[in-house]
Order: structure tokens, then C-alpha cells, then sequence
């Protein structure tokens, strides 16, 4: 019987040590959210390109497009709003890039990206400063007029403006597309707070935000442990965007040229040149 006990206690002991070692090696730590330690997507590095020469590129063409955060395939661009999981939006990725110095912003008129902006012009241009009528709260009730600062908010953004070249590779024999920049934009009120316009706001160089963008993830529906990250979208071209500029001799937008249905037809058309462009550089 003893002998029994003993070897009870024993069995006991050693299940008990791996709970004693886990609390004394978390001691102020806080709990793991899951069943592991996720190390792949913090130390992840950008997927490197394929080295290209100026002799291999046959053809070029610059496109500009507009990704629109709203539509369903781009809402893991958007969400979360705030930090939710360790994920960022794409907008508060770039936002904490530009605020910590790890990415460089550019001025909307400056897409050859020689002119970054200095920590007063990106304010200017980000944060709100309004006029407003306040009345004293107590008796004669004066009024007088304050200047109030509306900070930037990342999720107040919902379209990207994305530069990028296309271009055919004779060495490879593939046509191959490199995104160049991003610029997002945001709304423009007028006093009644009616819709008045969109306004660039700054431009990123899209190689500088690589690293940045492979160490975040971004949400999978089908798969919670095959968390794609930014780079990896923008890489495979996981989004939905559409055509608003080609490379032209007037320098001119769609919008500039045509409207309405004109404007999204003549949208299709670049796309659809495109990607028939590669089958026309090839001889049968």
C-alpha cells in the first residue's frame, strides 16, 4: 500500500512540474492567445524580385489605379480599424511607418519621389484645423470663436492610388508588373459637410514599405493558420482596383476624356490591352 502511494505521489510530482516551469518562465507575461508563438510573420522578409536589366524589358507601359477599401475583396485592407489581434490596417501601417521614420512620405505633386515632406507639411496636410462658435456655459453667455485641431484618423481613408509599371521581360518571356508607389486620399467636406472633392494626400514608395508590410498579416476567412501578409497581397495582386491614368502624350486621367459608363469602359479597355499584349509579342 505504501508502495502504491508512493508511486502516486511521484507520478503526481511530475505532472506538476511542467505547470511549475511554465509559471515560473511567464512570470508577468501575459497569456498566449492560441496554441503557439507565432515568429514567421514578425521575421518574414519581403519576397525578393526577380533581378531585371534594362536590355530585358521589350516593353513598358505605366498605369495608374485606384484601390477602393470598401469593396469586398479589399476589406482585409481596412479592418480592424484599431489595433485588433496584433493586425493593422493598411492605412495605420503606413500611417505608423511615416510617424516612426521607418517609411519616407512624398509630397502629391512629387511621384518621382525627390522631395520628402517635412514633419510640418505632412501635419498640414493630415490633421483638420476648425473654426468653431463656442457659447459660456453661465451668464451674460458670451461667445467667442476656438481653434480646434481634428487629429488624422487612418481609418477616415478608403481609397489608395497605386503607380506601377508593366512591363515584358524577354529573358523570362513573361509580362511582370512592379508596383511603384502608393498615395492614399481622403474625403474633402464643405461647411455643410456635404462631399466636395478627393484629395491626395501624400505618396510612399512602395520598395521602402516591403519590409513593413512583411511583418504584418492580414486576415484569411478560409484559414486562421495561413495568415498572408500586405506584401504578399500586393505580390500575388489579391485586390480590386480599377484603371484611372495610363502613360499618355497629354498626361491626362480617364475622367479628363470621358464619363460615366465612357469612363469605366475605357477603363476595361487598358486592362484588356494588357493582358492581351503578351500573346501579341509572341510569334505562332
Amino acid at each position: 500500500m505504501k508502495k502504491c502511494i508512493s508511486i502516486l505521489s511521484v507520478v503526481g510530482l511530475l505532472m506538476a512540474i511542467p505547470v511549475i516551469a511554465y509559471s515560473q518562465n511567464n512570470l508577468g507575461k501575459p497569456p498566449l492567445d492560441g496554441v503557439y508563438n507565432k515568429y514567421n510573420s514578425p521575421n518574414r522578409e519581403p519576397i525578393p524580385y526577380t533581378s531585371l536589366r534594362e536590355a530585358d524589358v521589350m516593353w513598358s507601359k505605366r498605369i495608374w489605379r485606384v484601390i477602393d477599401l470598401r469593396q469586398k475583396i479589399n476589406l482585409p485592407f481596412y479592418y480592424p480599424i484599431d489595433v485588433q489581434n496584433g493586425r493593422k490596417s493598411l492605412m495605420k501601417i503606413i500611417y505608423d511607418g511615416i510617424t516612426e521614420n521607418t517609411i519616407t512620405a512624398y509630397g502629391t505633386g512629387d511621384e518621382e519621389f525627390l522631395s520628402p515632406m517635412t514633419s510640418v507639411e505632412l501635419s498640414k496636410v493630415l490633421d483638420k484645423i476648425d473654426t468653431v462658435t463656442v457659447t459660456d456655459p453661465e451668464p451674460p453667455y458670451n461667445t467667442h470663436t476656438s481653434v480646434v485641431t481634428n487629429k488624422f484618423t487612418p481609418s477616415d481613408i478608403y481609397l489608395i492610388r497605386v503607380k506601377e509599371d508593366w512591363f515584358f521581360d524577354k529573358q523570362r518571356s513573361v509580362m511582370d508588373v512592379r508596383i511603384i508607389g502608393l498615395c492614399p486620399v481622403k474625403e474633402v467636406l464643405d461647411e455643410n459637410g456635404e462631399l466636395k472633392g478627393m484629395q491626395p494626400i501624400f505618396w510612399v514608395y512602395f520598395p521602402e514599405c516591403r519590409k513593413l508590410f512583411a511583418n504584418n498579416e492580414v486576415y484569411n476567412k478560409w484559414n486562421d493558420a495561413e495568415r498572408r501578409t500586405y506584401d504578399d497581397i500586393f505580390f500575388k495582386r489579391l485586390f480590386g482596383s480599377y484603371i484611372y491614368k495610363e502613360s499618355n502624350v497629354y498626361d491626362r486621367k480617364i475622367g479628363q476624356y470621358a464619363k460615366g459608363m465612357d469612363a469605366l469602359l475605357e477603363a476595361e479597355r487598358i486592362k484588356d490591352e494588357l493582358f492581351t499584349k503578351e500573346h501579341d509579342l509572341w510569334e505562332y
